[in-house]
């Protein structure tokens, strides 16, 4: 029923809902309405007012207002960010100096770097790590364990794309040759394991794999019950390097693995194509969603994340990682 004002000089009556209603000089239809109880606000979408049937009469009439220059509206306050992702607590950064231990092959275009500190660096799963090689420039990655499982306390472990040393110029400014000395701070970011409640999703794209298997081997430890889904993708099949880590995934109790590459050649009979979002599962609001990877693909993860209302946490990739 449109809003309807009554005249200043005279009062009238309306039947609203089978309800007669005296309108008050300089009151509309739609503000007496509401003062009786005949039809009330509720919540709508983005926590803005809409108006429905009154369950109950109100407990007061409102008084009577001044004559206004227009008929009152509803606004709709604007819609809140895509997603809100919960922070971790601040904790400083610690610096660390080391030199590069090995470099070594994990795949035809992915390589393993292991930096020797001095000292252990504190940091958890998930967490990232600043890298500067000297006379190279600072690149932040994510430290993780060998696909096996393995790491001393006191060691970085990477996952780098490339096919040799000399392929990580591009991303260091540097050769990271045996012997180099190295500077490490951390812990920086925002992609830390957080024991909890709820299904665990894991997302990694190419070597973002790095900080999921962190994270995932981890939680095996701390977490045995815990529900974990984890879908690891690449462009090219033969990328797809993680299988020793998924295998001691699968025999700790993991069901729920996928793997996916773009391209169809040489795609082995467990690898599904399409793009690695394709295979996410069907969020729940309780879930812990992390992703690692290029800028597109985390942007992705985060969007289904925000559809469901679950909670996420990115783990990028700097280019060329």
């Amino acid at each position: 029923m449109p809003a309807m004002r009554a005249p200043m000089n005279a009062r009238c009556s309306l039947v609203v809902n089978g309800q007669t209603l005296r309108v008050s000089p300089g009151d509309t239809s739609l503000e007496t309405a509401l003062a009786d109880g005949v039809i009330t606000p509720m919540q709508g979408l983005q926590s803005g007012l809409i108006m429905g049937q009154a369950a109950a009469p109100a407990g007061r009439r409102l008084a009577a207002r001044a004559r206004r220059a227009e008929n009152p509206t509803v606004s709709i306050p604007d819609a809140a960010p895509l997603i809100h992702t919960p922070k971790a607590p601040a904790r400083p950064p610690v610096r660390r100096v080391g030199s590069v231990d090995a470099v070594t092959a994990l795949g035809p275009r992915v390589l393993q770097l292991v930096v020797t500190l001095e000292r252990r660096l504190p940091f958890e799963p998930g967490d990232q790590v600043c890298l500067t090689f000297e006379g190279g420039r600072p690149v932040t990655l994510a430290p993780t364990l060998s696909v096996e499982g393995g790491a001393e306390l006191n060691e970085l472990v990477f996952h780098l794309r490339g096919a040799c040393a000399d392929d990580l110029e591009a991303l260091f400014g540097v050769v990271p040759t045996p012997g180099l000395t190295v500077k490490a701070k951390g812990p920086l970011g925002n992609g830390t394991y957080r024991p909890g409640g709820g299904r665990l999703v894991l997302v990694a794209a190419e070597t973002g794999f790095a900080g999921i298997w962190a994270i995932a081997r981890a939680a095996r430890y701390i977490e045995p019950a815990r529900e974990i889904c984890v879908i690891a993708g690449a462009r090219d099949p033969l990328d797809l390097y993680m299988r020793p880590a998924l295998e001691w995934l699968r025999a700790t109790g993991v069901n729920r693995i996928t793997l996916a590459a773009d391209r169809h050649r040489q795609r082995p009979p467990d690898v599904r194509p399409g793009p690695l979002t394709a295979h996410v599962p069907t969020l729940r609001t309780t879930d812990a969603v992390h992703a690692s990877g290029c800028a597109s693909t985390i942007g992705a993860v985060e969007v289904l994340a925000a559809a469901a209302g679950a909670r996420f946490y990115p783990i990028p990739l700097p280019p060329g990682a």
